[in-house]
């Protein structure tokens, strides 16, 4: 019995600190010098939840966030997708979080039960510029309340369902507007009266005249361009370069923003290697053999459609050699995104 009891000792430990590890919670801290509590729910590799950049609980923005965790480096990348919510005091003129910020940080546990995310942030529209740094810590309450309290309170009893999860994220990515209906006029009174006898005169009956109908023009519709056709039309935009050792290279391509029905075609240099891949939240992955590629190698992306919301943005992480990059790819009718892959 003493046995059972010493085996059923660990195992609970070790799964209460595998629950005290979960980047899923509220931390505060700043990001860019800037207040800011943080709510992050783990789905997967993918994450959720939201952002309040405030100076106080009635002068804040609201943003909902994705991103994503990687376990294997404890690293997680998120950015403020949509404006939910703007609060502003009366005595202040501005409130903080007007831009948008992309964040990338490291999980890390450097003792006494403290979690920490240190890192980056960037321009959501230019993850190139750098405007500060990410420092926040994991804390059992935070300033704010909503939806996201009743996962991160029962995450690990039921509440890391997907189900539950996406549900409440689609909740939070509507904002409710006051509808405001005008006030109806007050209809007039209806007087009936005696009907009034119409003399009827009589008229010569008229003749239609039969109009011969013009004729019909054809039209001609041209085909669609082939993906072969878009490549070669389309402006190539420089991205970023990524140099290569080791024996391969991985990439991750996701849906950087609302998942809308985006698909890609990828080229290296000037051929076609994968094409109608569909961006969704979950990573469609590939590797490619360092020795099979060039001293120099574009990796070109074209978008096949824009989604319902232009243009095509792609995710795109590349691991090469335990080492990550990351890159916002942008695709329209017009450019087409390009990665320079260099062997060093």
């Amino acid at each position: 019995m003493k046995k059972y009891f010493v085996v059923f000792l660990v195992l609970f430990t070790i799964t209460s600190f595998s629950f005290a590890q979960m980047i899923t919670g509220i931390w505060e801290g700043k990001i860019d010098k800037k207040k800011v509590e943080l709510k992050i729910i783990q789905n997967g590799d993918s994450l959720t939840g939201t952002s309040y950049y405030y100076e106080s609980s009635n002068n804040y923005r609201r943003y909902s966030i994705k991103g994503y965790f990687d376990p294997n480096t404890n690293s997680a990348i998120w950015w403020d997708d949509q404006l939910i919510e703007e609060r502003t005091a009366k005595s202040i003129f501005s409130t903080p979080g007007k831009i948008p910020y992309l964040s990338t940080a490291d999980f890390n546990c450097p003792g006494s039960g403290k979690m920490l995310l240190d890192g980056n942030a960037a321009l959501k529209d230019n993850p190139d510029k750098i405007k500060g740094p990410v420092d926040l810590q994991k804390t059992g309450e935070g300033v704010f309340h909503d939806e996201w309290d009743f996962v991160i309170e029962n995450y690990t009893v039921g509440a890391n369902d997907p189900y539950i999860i996406d549900s409440i994220a689609t909740i939070t990515s509507t904002t409710d507007k006051e509808i405001i209906v005008p006030p109806q006029k007050p209809k007039p009174d209806i007087i009936i009266n005696k009907p009034i006898e119409k003399t009827v005169e009589k008229t010569e009956p008229v003749i239609k005249q039969s109009i011969p109908k013009p004729e019909e023009k054809k039209i001609i519709t041209s085909p669609a361009p082939t993906i072969e056709e878009k490549f070669v039309s389309r402006k190539k935009v420089y991205t970023m370069e990524i140099p290569l050792v080791g024996d391969s290279i991985e990439l991750r391509f996701y849906d950087n923003a609302e998942i809308d029905g985006d698909s890609i075609s990828l080229f290296l240099n000037d051929k076609l290697i994968f094409q109608h891949i569909r961006l969704t939240a979950s990573a469609y992955t590939i590797k490619l053999p360092v020795s099979e590629l060039n001293e120099t190698t574009e990796l070109i992306m074209v978008a096949e459609n824009l989604g319902s919301i232009p243009p095509n943005t792609s995710y795109m992480l590349a691991i090469v050699n335990n080492k990550r990059y990351e890159a916002m790819l942008r695709s329209t009718e017009e450019t087409s995104a390009v990665i320079q892959l260099t062997k060093k």
